[in-house]
């Protein structure tokens, strides 16, 4: 028993010496040779700020052997991948791999933006060109013409004979009182004809022949398409009654679909042409009438609508158009669109600021016409950014920890 309870202690011995030693030794080497950090600088004549994993760059260590959060080993950041003093932060590529990377760079500079915005749309009906034929006196229908809703009809097409007995009895009190030779009450009851709906063509024939004519051919006013038709012969028709409904074709309608993020563009009043596939190479101008207040729930633009001349009616409603909206150019710090990096917070550029140094830069984007981005803040005309490879050199700069410039640092 007593020589089990000897080895145990010499055990405890052996190991606390052993771990005396380790410490002695590591305070030793630490004594010697410095941080771990100077160590490795003067191996590879490079002064090191510390280690770090790219994948998690905003951890910093000042051991080479750590591993990071992400169980990775780190790597060397040295100090003169920062740049030369007072120069800005950014990421460095020698020229060799520029060329490999594809990196183009261009300079913003000011130029002519066409304000256009190109939609689609489809042609209606001008509602506001429409014809309502009514029975002004109560009646029946004698004769019907060859109609049918969808006839195109000029104006003075007849819709229907219609008889008037109220108008009959009305003509015959005008002939009594016009035999009393009495103007003035020969006027009045001529008036009173007037403001019963008879023309006064009806009038003057039926003082010129001195029969009644209880008769009316209803005549279409405007030339147009015939929406409905209630006229059938034999129908007894009230006061105000719609025998038939038509629509002008001078003029259409086009409802062109605008995204409503690009809403604020358009304008009553505005320029407007559109191109149709059945008249290829022709173009048909107008202006804006209207910009609905109602967006479309499902599509979520806004309804825009422009009034077009339809000569010789070949504009048919439910055509479908493309539709260019916009007015004159105008002058504006403009970037290629491919520059431009949106990451759905906010929008990059990444600028070239010398030396194969790049950085990334906040902006502020406005309209993309013809492969051209509008700046409207955070770049100035002349700095350079990169158009191609820029998305390499973002990604570079997000892992090694390279903060944007700001809106409102451009020169």
């Amino acid at each position: 028993m007593s020589m089990d309870v000897t080895t145990a202690a010499r055990w405890r011995a052996g190991i606390v010496a052993a771990v005396l030693i380790a410490g002695g030794g590591g305070y030793w080497l630490g004594q010697r040779g410095g941080p771990a950090t100077e160590a490795f600088s003067g191996q590879s004549g490079r002064k090191i700020l510390y280690w770090y994993d790219p994948m998690v760059p905003l951890e910093h260590y000042d051991n080479p052997g750590a591993l990071s959060s992400m169980g990775m080993k780190t790597q060397p950041k040295y100090a003169d991948e920062g740049g030369a003093p007072g120069e800005a932060p950014g990421v460095t590529v020698n020229p060799a791999a520029m060329q490999n990377l594809g990196v183009r760079v261009v300079a913003a500079q000011m130029g002519s933006l066409a304000a256009t915005l190109n939609v689609t749309g489809s042609i209606d009906f001008n509602q506001r060109d429409v014809a309502i034929i009514q029975a002004r006196s109560g009646g029946f229908v004698s004769r019907v013409y060859a109609r049918a809703p969808g006839d195109v009809i000029r104006a003075g097409a007849p819709i229907a004979d219609v008889q008037l007995p109220e108008w009959g009895g009305a003509q015959t009190e005008f002939l009594s009182v016009k035999r009393l030779g009495r103007p003035e009450l020969t006027a009045a009851a001529r008036q009173r004809l007037r403001l019963m709906g008879m023309s006064d063509g009806l009038i003057s024939s039926v003082e010129r022949s001195g029969r009644t004519n209880g008769t009316i051919t209803i005549t279409s006013p405007i030339s147009g398409v015939i929406q409905t038709l209630d006229a059938r012969a034999g129908v007894t028709l009230a006061q105000g009654q719609t025998l038939a409904q038509v629509t002008g074709l001078g003029t259409v309608w086009l409802n062109a679909a605008v995204p409503e993020a690009q809403a604020g563009s358009v304008r009553i009043g505005q320029s407007a042409s559109a191109t149709l596939a059945a008249f290829p190479g022709e173009t048909f101008s107008g202006r804006i009438l209207a910009v609905l207040p109602t967006a479309q729930a499902d599509s979520r633009t806004l309804t825009v609508r422009i009034e077009l001349a339809n000569r010789g009616g070949r504009l048919r409603p439910g055509m479908f158009a493309s539709v260019a909206l916009g007015d004159a150019a105008n002058t504006a710090l403009l970037v290629p669109s491919e520059a431009v990096i949106r990451t759905g917070t906010r929008t990059l550029v990444m600028l070239a600021t010398g030396n194969g140094r790049y950085q990334p830069a906040e902006v502020r984007a406005g309209r993309e016409v013809g492969g051209q981005t509008e700046i409207l803040e955070g770049l100035a005309a002349g700095e350079k950014v990169v158009a191609s490879g820029q998305f390499l050199l973002d990604s570079e700069a997000s892992l090694t920890g390279i903060a944007a410039r700001k809106l409102g640092a451009a020169k």
